[in-house]
């Protein structure tokens, strides 16, 4: 019983999956700070407030923290934005071209040379025409 979980534990799914979540949340501090501490400061210079997450509208004894509520709306939208244009955006072309394109399928049909009419590859003789075909394949 032991094995096997010692086997879930050292598959490279595990593992990378555990070192992608460190490295996410690493990255959601950067993301939070970066929004918190340079960019919501510049939103409230423009706004006449130095800090906007102070923003509160007072509803009867509590307090609407619009502020902080549009903190956690940039912060997401700058992971998104991140995760989106460097984890999924070249996953998704590094697919596309390592993707085959499917082979053509062998021809079934060739022209007759006399009427141009379309034959069994294998026709020695075209049935509209009658003609005598030479032993060549021609492709369409």
């Amino acid at each position: 019983m032991l094995s096997g979980f010692k086997q879930f534990l050292l598959r490279g799914n595990v593992v990378d999956l555990a070192v992608g979540v460190v490295i996410g949340a690493a990255f959601g501090g950067i993301v939070d700070s970066l929004v918190k501490d340079l960019i919501t400061p510049l939103i409230g210079a423009v706004g006449g407030q130095p800090d906007f997450s102070a923003v509160a509208i007072p509803v009867g004894a509590s307090k609407l923290m619009i502020g902080n509520f549009l903190n956690a709306v940039i912060s997401f939208l700058i992971k998104a934005a991140a995760i989106y244009f460097l984890v999924v955006l070249p996953i998704n072309t590094l697919i596309e071209r390592t993707r085959k394109a499917p082979t053509p399928a062998d021809p079934t049909t060739k022209k007759c040379p006399e009427c141009f009419s379309e034959i069994p590859i294998q026709a020695r003789r075209c049935p509209n025409c009658t003609s005598v075909l030479s032993g060549e394949v021609s492709a369409r």
